[in-house]
């Protein structure tokens, strides 16, 4: 007698279960609640590896959001965002640009840190589009608090998280545009990627640029 297979649903037919934040965000939305809740969430899996959620700081009503990719190896030690080599860089452009720091909220697209062991050293890995999706409450939920009047999306990661779609630094950079959480919004390189400059003069030049952007929010900010 032949074997019955089990039945199993056509496999257009399955549904993958979709996972996100939602679920973990607190009933009174404030960012000290936000703050303290998002050390719970399991919306994604990178909880699972990180030593912890890294959520924004800054200006409670921020003139300007920065967002970027997502929290880097000091981050993810001390809880804070932007606080290793990258954020030197941010700090220093944000004072040669003239923008108040005290103007300014910063935050990441995704909260835990998403990296892979090369011995003893975590490197970095960037988070694919579910995780991206994933994460996406929390920085809604921070943009809606904060009610910034630009948000300056860090990297092609953050810029698709804030606009919802995917874009090429090449064909925004240097624009101001429209999203649906702010009136203006400018998208520029993530700091990290001047670290990456090949030599000296690269380096120099990615910075200017970096810069460059940067005076165009202080001009929007005016």
């Amino acid at each position: 007698m032949p074997t019955l297979e089990p039945h199993r649903e056509p496999r257009e037919g399955r549904k993958k279960e979709k996972r996100d934040a939602t679920p973990y965000l607190p009933t009174r939305i404030t960012l000290p609640s936000m703050r303290a809740a998002v050390q719970g969430c399991r919306g994604c899996d990178l909880y699972k590896n990180a030593t912890q959620a890294v959520f924004g700081e800054g200006a409670a009503k921020a003139a300007c959001v920065f967002v970027g990719e997502q929290p880097g190896n000091e981050e993810d030690k001390e809880g804070k965002p932007f606080v290793g080599p990258a954020g030197r860089i941010l700090d220093k452009g944000l004072a040669d640009a003239g923008i108040a720091r005290e103007l300014v909220y910063i935050t990441n697209a995704v909260k835990h840190f998403k990296h892979e062991m090369r011995g003893a050293r975590r490197l970095h890995r960037s988070p694919n589009v579910g995780e991206l999706n994933a994460c996406r409450p929390w920085l809604e939920q921070e943009l809606k608090v904060t009610k910034p009047k630009v948000i300056v999306c860090m990297g092609t990661t953050a810029a698709r998280s804030v606009l919802g779609r995917k874009i090429t630094l090449r064909d925004v950079r240097g624009q101001v545009i429209d999203s649906l959480y702010a009136d203006k919004t400018v998208v520029t390189t993530h700091p990290s990627s001047i670290l990456r400059s090949p030599d000296d003069e690269s380096r120099r030049r990615n910075y200017e640029a970096f810069v460059a952007d940067l005076k165009i929010v202080a001009g929007v900010l005016e």
